[in-house]
């Protein structure tokens, strides 16, 4: 199992076709996440895409758009590994290392969803139909 091992899911009131437009900029996963480095390993259009990664970390991650409903649930994944570890970093020290940059990829993973959100529904009000 990864030391960093992330997953998210946000429902976004609003067709997976413009979540995928949002995720087909290059552009953006730079801005999204600037210390990785992400290569397409898997580019399955309106359902998302998979990446490689590395940078910071070394690993793989996902975004998998599922329609549901009037909408779309946002499935984050992220499994990596620290780029530069010292070789033996373990024990207890690196297992709290490991909670902290963890949590701190599931902060950044909302942090990017409810962005996408605020941003795609413009500000809908709960109840109305997606944009």
């Amino acid at each position: 199992m990864p030391s960093i091992d992330v997953v998210d899911e946000t429902f976004l009131a609003v067709p997976p076709e413009r979540v995928a437009a949002e995720f087909a900029e290059p552009a953006l996963w730079r801005r999204l996440w600037p210390d990785l480095d992400l290569e397409v390993m898997t580019d399955r259009g309106v359902q998302g895409i998979r990446w490689t990664v590395t940078g910071t970390l070394v690993g793989s991650m996902e975004v998998w758009l599922e329609r549901v409903l009037d909408g779309t649930v946002l499935h984050y994944f992220l499994r990596a590994e620290p780029a530069a570890e010292p070789v033996g970093a373990g024990g207890a020290r690196a297992a709290r290392r490991d909670r902290a940059r963890t949590l701190a990829r599931q902060r950044e993973a909302k942090a990017v969803a409810f962005g996408l959100k605020r941003r795609l529904e413009r500000g809908r009000a709960a109840g109305v139909p997606p944009v």
